[in-house]
């Protein structure tokens, strides 16, 4: 299965949560994830609109006037206190990081430090984490890599908070690096297509870039933006289905990382499990500890991160703040990884999720997580060993029924 997120009109929190709306995740599952973080009611509305002669859903995020400015230390201990699915929020987490992030690197201040203005308040809250609950849903059911398509950002000037500022704004452009974009459809009045919250939103939670791969059309979401031009239908398009082509969307070859390293020898090893977690909610692929032997027969530990260059920043700032070391190694890899999706089966009852990935279109491993193992094995009073291999055998049957594995 694929996920395609054509934003060839620009995008927004509120754009994508509409489109996930219209893809069939429902209103009231985003709403549960909003009140679990917002400090402050929040209402989430959605209502049927044109766009351009489409019929698109918009989803309005109804909040009372607050003057409240929240750091993203503020966001993230909401985010961390909130009562999450451990997924919506490590994706929460990651979002607000790279916007941090972004936002400090423009500005020339600490990302922990950074007032997020209208990034810090309640409608965007609302914004992230309702689009990080639907895709996860989205994700969970149809399985398979998110694809964006080319973003449109805009031209022109816009108003904020620092002032008139030139349309992409610079956070757009600091977390757009790497991502194709344009300007805007031919004709377009000049004006802000791509909020950072959306450009956000795009970068972090999407697994490659390019036009819509073949997949058997499935599920459509079109979530409509507030404005409503004569050139074009402002609208965000989710399109959801079956890949044709079981291979990755991109080579899988030129798929670059970085590597983080530093010897830590003096830090309490009771902290590393949270320098660990930290590192995963600001945006590594892997995080590990090697044990060395440093000079002077000293015992430590290589800390080693993996992480996309758009989310290095945020992991560094983790690095520095966690851990004692004073300095990083830093190197580029290659990394060469296998489409995946996700099925799911029934043990005790309950369902399992099952990770799946496949080498040239034959599924070669099949996974279940840990998380779901854990909660049966609990509610069940079976050993978590046993459901374990319950689940894992009934992927591989379910597997070997399916046309596309042989």
């Amino acid at each position: 299965m694929t996920i395609w997120v054509d934003a060839s009109a620009g995008a927004s929190g509120d754009m994508l949560l509409g489109a996930l709306i219209g893809a069939g995740v429902p209103l009231a599952l985003l709403q549960d994830a909003v009140d679990a973080v917002s400090p402050e009611p929040v209402a989430l509305r959605a209502e049927q609109v044109d766009r351009g002669g489409l019929l698109a859903t918009r989803c309005h995020v109804e909040v009372a006037d607050s003057s409240t400015h929240r750091t993203w230390r503020d966001v993230r201990d909401l985010l961390v206190a909130a009562g999450l699915d451990e997924q919506v929020r490590a994706a929460a987490l990651a979002v607000f990081a790279r916007l941090a992030a972004a936002e400090g690197a423009v500005h020339g201040h600490d990302a922990d430090d950074v007032h997020l203005h209208e990034v810090g308040a309640l409608d965007a809250i609302a914004d992230v984490v309702g689009v990080c609950a639907g895709l996860a849903h989205l994700r969970d059911r149809v399985g398979g890599p998110v694809v964006v398509g080319t973003v449109a950002v805009g031209s022109g000037r816009v108003g904020a908070a620092h002032g008139s500022l030139p349309v992409p704004v610079p956070a757009v452009v600091a977390l757009l690096r790497g991502a194709p974009s344009y300007a805007g459809p031919p004709g377009a009045a000049p004006a802000e297509m791509c909020t950072p919250t959306g450009a956000a939103l795009l970068s972090t939670l999407g697994d490659a870039w390019g036009p819509q791969p073949a997949l058997v059309l499935e599920d459509v979401g079109v979530g409509a933006g507030g404005r409503d031009p004569d050139t074009h239908a402002n609208v965000v398009r989710v399109l959801a289905g079956p890949a044709v082509d079981a291979g990755p969307t991109r080579p899988p070859a030129t798929d670059e990382e970085l590597v983080l390293e530093a010897n830590v020898d003096d830090l309490d090893p009771r902290l590393w499990p949270g320098v660990l977690e930290a590192l995963m909610a600001a945006g590594a692929a892997d995080a590990w500890l090697t044990p060395v032997l440093m000079k002077k027969g000293r015992p430590a530990h290589t800390l080693s991160v993996l992480v996309r260059p758009e989310h290095a920043a945020a992991v560094r700032g983790v690095v520095f703040r966690e851990t004692s070391t004073i300095g990083l190694r830093e190197h580029p890899v290659t990394k060469r990884a296998l489409p995946r999706e996700v099925v799911e089966v029934q043990v005790a009852g309950a369902p399992v999720r099952v990770k799946v990935s496949r080498h040239e279109g034959r599924a070669v491993t099949a996974q279940p997580e840990w998380e779901d193992v854990a909660a049966v094995a609990r509610v069940a009073g079976r050993p978590a060993r046993a459901v374990l291999a319950e689940a894992r055998s009934q992927a591989w049957r379910l597997l070997e029924e399916d046309t596309a594995w042989s």
